[in-house]
């Protein structure tokens, strides 16, 4: 239903592409291989969006099906290395880019496009068995440098060079190392399977990787591990990583979600980064619990039993 829904909105994809984007064929006088609605290009994609993005994929092509975008998941230092030696055309990321990556495009005479898709959140989960489920932004900077003293944690990560590792070293721990506790458990399935064996892991993962899109009516996560409620430093409430506490900040561990495209012309890559910002686009980031960026979102008081 939601594919049938959108495919009569679509045929303006290719006019609104060439208004986003400026036009032109690298000035190498060669035809290009692609269009915003045909061709095939490979893109790079910061693993802990692959749900949401093979979601957007499935709609991408069902609606232009001459088109194939070969998506690799990976960690996301990868992705900005596929981007900088032009193995990907773009990178679906939780950054833009450092004054020290636009200066290398400077000097290829290249301007890369970016823009903010959603707000997305890091989701904290532990086993149902550890009664440890509601924390304190300070206790989870305790937890995350190694200073918590009143609990044996074993964090639990998805990749050393993942955009989580890099989150919580940046963002919380300003710097300093992860303790000696930390492990990392290759990919995010992995990190779930991990908590649920093991009473003192704590895991950190994206929210789209609890999410349950096809349950429109749910307000749950996953029923493999128990989420975590986290206070703000200055909240009043701990919640969970609702689309509404992120949009609002109430729930402290939140994230943007970017594109960064290097195109030389107007081709599928800024096609398919058209679509990602449109009306469409953006309602399969809402069915995966992100908060769509480009779109109004109205969210209604739920009374929860």
């Amino acid at each position: 239903m939601f594919l049938k829904g959108i495919k009569h909105k679509a045929a303006w994809l290719a006019l609104l592409a060439g208004g986003l984007f400026a036009c032109n064929n690298g000035g190498n006088g060669k035809q290009p291989l692609d269009t915003p609605t045909t061709g095939t290009i490979h893109i790079s994609v910061d693993e802990t969006y692959e749900p949401l993005i093979e979601a957007e994929l499935k709609v991408f092509h069902s609606l232009y099906p001459k088109t194939k975008i070969v998506a690799e998941y990976k960690p996301e230092a990868e992705c900005f290395k596929d981007l900088l030696n032009d193995s990907a055309r773009m990178v679906i990321v939780t950054r833009e880019l450092t004054d020290q990556e636009k200066a290398y495009f400077k000097e290829l005479k290249i301007t890369p496009q970016s823009m903010l898709l959603a707000w997305d959140a890091l989701a904290l989960v532990t086993n149902h068995e550890n009664p440890d489920s509601i924390l304190t932004m300070d206790q989870v900077r305790h937890v995350m440098d190694g200073t918590d003293t009143e609990r044996k944690w074993q964090i639990v990560f998805d990749n050393e060079n993942s955009s989580t590792v890099r989150y919580i070293r940046d963002s919380l721990n300003k710097g300093k190392p992860l303790p000696p506790n930390t492990m990392a458990a290759k990919t995010n399935p992995e990190v779930v399977d991990y908590v649920t064996k093991n009473k003192a892991a704590i895991g950190v993962i994206g929210v789209n990787w609890i999410s349950d899109p096809n349950d429109s009516t749910s307000i749950e996560f996953t029923s493999k591990a128990t989420v975590v409620k986290v206070r703000a430093d200055y909240g009043s409430e701990f919640v969970k990583p609702y689309q509404a506490y992120i949009a609002t900040g109430s729930y402290p561990l939140k994230r943007g979600c970017f594109f960064v495209l290097r195109e030389p012309y107007r081709g599928l890559g800024t096609g398919f980064a058209t679509f990602l910002g449109s009306y469409e686009g953006q309602l399969v980031i809402k069915k995966f619990r992100l908060f769509p960026a480009k779109i109004n979102a109205v969210f209604r008081e739920a009374n929860i039993q």
